[in-house]
């Protein structure tokens, strides 16, 4: 059975469709009607079938919500090309078969009631290849986009650019590239939706160009074709090479979407664009906002006015913070959070599993959830998420989705919960080091809230590399410390049973780290541990989230920053000095 989301619009219902259809991929016949209402994806094997631009159209917008746009005057055989036929007739025969100017047609219109500018691309006109008049489209696609401010969501389907128009298809490239960076500039969010297949230049241009890249089951994407690969090389590629399965594995897109989930997952995205923005534009101007804290609070640092539990046993509390069971980064998501979607990838190499992360709500507000994923009780998947230890693809994820939520203006909020970076050789020779510092240095300058949670273990700096953050916040047995006891033990004792005494005497546990400033608040967990209780740790986690983030969504971009490099400066420095204000010792001890 086919699993869809949505209802059939009237158009689709209105297709027509021979009596039998067989399918591409397994090549059974398929009922006709049943086709349709499967949206043309196959019932028996799951093959998507090709869909032209306007059922992609009818498919994803509202009924009756759609208005075209039209596009720049093109030169209409700017070359005078003629190969075995004059490019003027292969235009001729492709418009006539398709009813179609040229291979896109671009629209406005609404996504379960979310506004969206949307370019379609149509594989059926001379293989969707990317020419002036296409080129042209897009860019008049992303400049209503502009314009109006809403969200623009691109659906490709090509072989590359239009080898007729020569060296001006080539420019099409730059073009529509530029037009996605000026939306980049202007914090509007753009959607890829990449079918089959999708290659040469419009891969390499605004297809993968997107803030959300989004792929049907099955679906091709890549600069060079497989025939191509194969002739250069000389081999045979591997089975599933450049399918939608593949890229996601090696980080390229965010998501495989199911042709029946396409329309609830772009609201999503296109809804959480719009309640930024909104959240954005009633925010007040630095000149004239409301604070909801005093500047200067009598009472101390914010690490002052948390309430820390008595010290208690510090190797105990390392045990609590790694146990197995305790609540994971996904754990959490579900409880705390409305319409969860995890995106996925670094969009250069690789998804690590050790980093999940994505968009959701949090009491109806939207927050990028970005954490460390240890695996939980099951051993094979705890070694499939590296036991949370992130890898150079991990952070660069993080980094990824760090970005867009601040292009969206949406609070990032991470959860911390790992024993340290992944200290393999194949994470030394793809930049572990590098990787982590450029998480320092973004989420110190990130122009919105950061809140930080460690909810198990915050292990050296693999932990950090999540946790730069305007308030820090630390389950009742998380721990915090810039190496294990056990490494501390081998190092200093030269004996790695004296990791208890080393546990003491690093100050890990969440009263002394609070003592020291290094973080904000302590969350109370059930009597007997959060693993023993995940909907209490979470509802507890939730209240203490809730009210972080209403302090902090009002602030403007400059104070967040400027404050959140204050907070770091201060770290192992004298008060008063270089400008560090004295308060922000009050409190600490030695």
């Amino acid at each position: 059975m086919v699993e869809t989301d949505q209802a059939i619009s009237p158009a689709v219902a209105r297709e027509p469709v021979a009596d039998w259809v067989r399918c591409a991929r397994c090549s059974e016949l398929v009922y006709g009607k049943r086709f349709v209402r499967s949206l043309r994806v196959c019932p028996d094997c799951g093959g998507h079938g090709r869909l032209t631009a306007r059922q992609r159209l009818d498919q994803l917008l509202d009924p009756g919500s759609e208005t075209p746009l039209e596009p720049a005057p093109t030169p209409y055989d700017p070359l005078d090309f003629v190969d075995s036929r004059p490019y003027r007739e292969r235009l001729a025969d492709a418009r006539a078969a398709t009813g179609m100017d040229d291979a896109a047609l671009a629209v406005r219109g609404r996504v379960e009631g979310h506004p969206v500018v949307v370019a379609a691309m149509d594989f059926r006109f001379l293989g969707g290849s990317l020419g002036c008049a296409v080129g042209a489209l897009v860019a008049r696609a992303a400049e209503e986009s502009l314009r109006t401010r809403v969200p623009l969501l691109i659906v490709t389907a090509s072989g590359g650019a239009r080898m007729q128009e020569g060296p001006l298809a080539l420019m099409q490239m730059a073009k529509t590239a530029q037009a996605l960076a000026e939306l980049d500039e202007a914090g509007i969010l753009v959607v890829s939706l990449v079918t089959d297949p999708t290659y040469g230049g419009v891969a390499a241009s605004f297809a993968t160009l997107a803030d959300v890249i989004l792929i049907e089951p099955g679906a091709r994407m890549g600069f060079a074709g497989p025939r191509v690969i194969e002739q250069t090389i000389g081999e045979r590629l591997p089975e599933g090479f450049q399918t939608a399965e593949f890229l996601l594995a090696h980080g390229m897109v965010d998501a495989v979407v199911p042709r029946g989930q396409l329309r609830r997952t772009a609201a999503h995205f296109l809804g959480v664009a719009r309640a930024g923005r909104a959240a954005a534009d009633g925010a007040p101007r630095p000149e004239d906002a409301a604070d909801p804290r005093p500047a200067d609070p009598p009472d101390g640092p914010a690490a002052a006015r948390a309430t820390p539990p008595p010290a208690g046993d510090a190797w105990e509390t390392v045990r609590f913070a790694r146990h197995p069971a305790r609540p994971s980064a996904l754990d959490y998501a579900g409880r705390l959070l409305e319409d969860f979607h995890e995106i996925h990838g670094d969009r250069l190499a690789a998804d690590c599993p050790a980093i999940v992360g994505g968009f959701g709500l949090l009491d109806g507000q939207p927050v990028m959830l970005i954490g460390h994923q240890k695996g939980g009780d099951d051993i094979d998947e705890r070694r499939r998420r590296h036991f949370g230890m992130a890898t150079p693809a991990g952070f660069r994820k993080a980094a990824r989705l760090m970005r867009l939520a601040a292009k969206l203006r949406v609070p990032v909020v991470t959860l911390v919960d790992t024993p340290g970076a992944n200290p393999g050789p194949d994470a030394e020779r793809g930049g572990q080091a590098v990787a982590i510092a450029e998480n320092l240095r973004l989420m110190s300058a990130l122009p919105v809230p950061i809140v930080s949670v460690v909810t198990g273990e915050g292990g050296s700096g693999g932990a950090l590399a999540l946790a730069v953050a305007d308030h820090v916040l630390i389950l009742e047995r998380g721990v915090y410390s810039v190496i294990s006891p056990e490494g501390c033990a081998a190092i200093l004792w030269k004996d790695p049973a004296a990791a208890p005494t080393a546990a003491a005497a690093l100050r890990l546990g969440p009263a002394e780290l609070s003592a020291l400033g290094v973080v904000d608040t302590i969350v109370p967990e059930p009597p007997d541990g959060a693993h023993t209780g995940p909907g209490e740790a979470a509802a507890l986690l939730r209240t203490a989230l809730r009210s972080v983030l209403a302090e902090l969504r009002h602030l403007p971009p400059d104070r967040l920053i400027r404050e959140r490099r204050n907070r770091y400066r201060a770290f192992g420095t004298a008060p008063g000095y270089g400008g560090v204000p004295a308060h922000a010792h009050e409190g600490a001890s030695s």
